[in-house]
């Protein structure tokens, strides 16, 4: 049996190991497309940072790992998928054949339409190339302008705000990341960054990035016929870079605000988008992401999808979502890996799990933390000690809260979310003292469990 995986990041390491263990003599291929060891990009804020070296971030530090297990890495990139044929055609032309296919192609940064975002001087924080081209400029003084303030923005704000620039963070939002925490909570954490000296202006747009003294861009060429299949599958080239500004002058950013911002360097971070064009006219269905079922495989059989690009069902919502994080990443990559070698294994389900630590800072949000109709809802904040708790009810289960300095209570939020604990009169009581968190989750629980006794 021939195992291919498509990307070596923590997904497809995770499920080549996991193959390799529960199939000792199956053929295991991975192929990614970088020219690097694999690594994990939630490891980049901390080489910027200087806690690691480039080799802290790659994901297993034996040499002679994959070789030792069996596993054969090899650099190359999906053009397409042959469903009929059972293969992988590559960039270069080359087809890999497969028995299980395993989509592990994770995402790439989603950067917004602005003028001059393609040229120098503006880059995304997503891979080591990045991490050299951002540590290269980024040196204390350095006037820093970030395009987003997401949760992965405000890791990367972190690693910048660390090495001691000028920093300006730029949010289309009407708060600090808004996928993931309410208006208070949001506030809350705008506030305490200005605190510690970064800039931070939301529910504004960066409008265009201008680099004084560069000549006029000459208007792009049309693609040739390999330029266009290229395009086809979403393998296009980035556009061509503008030329470059007078040697040390900074660039000038307008805003929608009417502001205009200098900076020495730009870090676009306003999300991910699953990296799938690849798949367009393969018969894989894929919505926002490769659809997937409880097992993790597609509609087709033998082919699977896990981590950033899969898009599976979410047991709190009721639907399905491309959850882009890494401990849901490694679950996913470990139930299709169990799935591929036959051995029948169901995803439990997938719940947003953010926990973000900004500048000090700690919140917290799980589950369907923005509620539902009908549902109900109870907030307590104490700013003055930087402590702020809201949840969200729909009948008598927690689906989903928000966080700020509550860390003991982390744990807990997730079981009861996760668990969808059943609180009966809990309820009530938290309605009126959400933080009886704690005593709710061991009373229920110790009933869940007597009423289990006494079913068995």
């Amino acid at each position: 049996m021939k195992h291919v995986i498509l990307g070596a990041g923590p997904a497809g390491i995770i499920a080549a190991e996991t193959l390799r263990k529960q199939a000792p003599q199956d053929s295991v291929v991975v192929i990614g497309d970088e020219p690097e060891a694999p690594y994990s990009r939630m490891a980049i804020p901390y080489l910027l940072i200087g806690k690691v070296g480039e080799e802290g971030t790659h994901l297993r530090h034996t040499t002679g790992h994959f070789a030792q297990l069996g596993i054969t890495l090899k650099r190359g990139q999906a053009a397409q998928v042959d469903v009929a044929g059972k293969a992988v055609v590559l960039a270069d032309g080359s087809r890999e054949s497969f028995d299980r296919l395993l989509i592990a192609t994770g995402s790439s940064p989603a950067t917004a339409p602005i003028p001059g975002i393609d040229g120098p001087g503006v880059h995304s924080c997503w891979t080591l190339a990045d991490a050299r081209a951002i540590m290269a400029s980024a040196k204390p003084g350095a006037r820093v302008l970030q395009l987003g303030a997401g949760f992965i923005g405000c890791i990367i704000m972190e690693a910048l705000a660390t090495r001691g620039v000028q920093l300006t963070v730029v949010e289309m939002g009407d708060r600090m990341v808004p996928r993931m925490m309410g208006p208070t909570a949001g506030r809350m954490i705008k506030e305490w960054v200005e605190r510690k000296g970064v800039k931070v202006f939301t529910g504004a747009r960066v409008e265009a990035i201008e680099r004084p003294g560069a000549a006029a861009a000459a208007p792009a060429a049309e693609p040739g016929l390999l330029g266009k299949i290229a395009n086809a599958f979403g393998l296009g080239s980035a556009p061509a870079p503008a030329p470059a500004a007078a040697a040390g002058a900074p660039m000038r950013v307008k805003l929608s605000t009417g502001q205009v911002l200098e900076a020495d360097l730009v870090i676009s971070a306003t999300g991910v988008r699953p990296n799938i064009g690849f798949l367009q006219d393969s018969g894989i269905t894929c919505l926002q992401g490769v659809l997937t079922d409880e097992h993790l495989q597609t509609n087709v059989p033998g082919i699977y999808a896990a981590g950033d690009c899969a898009e599976a069902f979410d047991k709190v919502t009721g639907r399905t979502i491309v959850s882009a994080i890494q401990p849901n990443a490694a679950e996913q990559a470990r139930v299709a890996a169990l799935n591929m070698v036959g051995r029948t294994t169901e995803l439990k389900g997938v719940t947003q799990i953010n926990v973000l630590d900004t500048l000090g800072m700690i919140s917290a949000s799980f589950g369907k933390w923005d509620g539902v109709d009908g549902g109900a809802h109870v907030e307590q904040t104490d700013e003055a000690a930087g402590r702020h708790l809201s949840l969200q009810f729909d009948d008598e289960k927690l689906i989903g809260c928000n966080a700020i300095g509550w860390t003991e209570h982390v744990g807990v939020m997730r079981g009861l979310v996760e668990g969808q604990v059943k609180l009966g009169d809990w309820r009530e009581r938290l309605l009126k003292e959400p933080t009886l968190l704690m005593e709710a989750y061991l009373a229920c629980a110790q009933a869940q469990g007597e009423q289990a006794h006494v079913k068995a």
